[in-house]
């Protein structure tokens, strides 16, 4: 990947790319099939960062570390190694994301608080690693945190054997072990640490959140999956194909971009490739990412 380690400055709290994978030419089409090849060509902006000449989508997986209120948090885990998945882009992966880690000043053994956007396949999978056979917490010190919306939603939804494949070497370990923390997010949101507060932003998870950071009068957004690429800010009913409640992803996603247009927020997308990292503007009657790229 580009811009290997890549950072962003807000107010006094640092936020450092983890990079894992790029993601195959053919995410995209699946999973933001409305974002046709036409569609994507019309927007000038997504060339060439966000999308190739072709009209042709680039995502990418990754986490973002930061230090707040003297907390070493990691944003979600990503797709992990060595996992059994029926998505062959997340089969059996051989990264080294723990190195990348260490060598970003995040160990895993020095990591304190885990924030999980919402509990699919793509974002929890560095939740544990394979020792031995079995898979135990990555972050053995570590408060795994994710909303208590969320973990209800899946304990009650009827899966199919992969994403039940995917909660036992993922989420079972980390709650057998005690370190996953359930947390109530009202409509305002919640503070889990300073300068650090989870927003309610439902649709592609009925407990999913976004990820606020404030430090110094300066405001950054980490988005998880209520917003999966930027061709989403030029067309907001633009869903995944895995949301679970599309009608409402679509709502929370033009209410948070309403809200985020024009105001100097920096947005950082979970899934948003080098540079990762903007400002939305509108755009018309839509809006648009001017690119704030990471420094080392």
């Amino acid at each position: 990947m580009n811009e290997s380690a890549a950072t962003w400055t807000v107010g006094d709290t640092t936020v450092r790319r983890i990079d894992e994978v790029l993601l195959p030419p053919e995410t995209g089409p699946w999973l933001l099939p409305d974002a046709t090849a036409d569609v994507v060509a019309r927007q000038d902006w997504l060339r060439p960062d966000f999308a190739d000449r072709e009209g042709v989508l680039r995502l990418d997986s990754h986490s973002f570390a930061l230090v707040v209120g003297g907390l070493r948090v990691l944003v979600d885990t990503g797709i992990g190694n060595g996992k059994t998945r029926a998505n062959p882009a997340w089969h059996d992966l051989r990264t080294d994301y723990p190195e990348r880690l260490a060598a970003a000043g995040f160990a895993p053994e020095s990591i304190d608080l885990v924030v999980l956007t919402h509990l699919h396949t793509d974002h929890v999978g560095w939740n544990t690693r394979d020792a031995g056979g079995e898979w135990v917490p990555t972050f053995p010190r570590a408060r795994y945190v994710v909303s208590r919306a969320e973990r209800e939603f899946w304990a009650g939804y009827d899966m199919d054997e992969p994403r039940r494949q995917m909660f036992r070497d993922s989420v079972h370990p980390v709650e057998d072990a005690g370190l996953l923390d359930l947390v109530d997010v009202p409509a305002e949101g919640t503070e889990v640490a300073p300068g650090l507060r989870l927003l309610p932003t439902p649709g592609h998870t009925p407990g999913h959140v976004a990820v606020q950071v404030r430090s110094g009068g300066e405001t950054a957004l980490i988005t998880g999956d209520c917003v999966h690429h930027p061709v989403q800010l030029a067309h907001p009913a633009i869903g995944s194909c895995v949301d679970i409640d599309p009608e409402r992803a679509g709502a929370t996603r033009r209410s948070l971009l309403a809200a985020l247009a024009d105001t100097g927020t920096l947005l950082l997308g979970t899934h948003f490739p080098p540079p990762t990292a903007g400002r939305v503007i509108t755009d018309g009657d839509a809006y648009r990412l001017v690119p704030v790229p990471g420094g080392r």
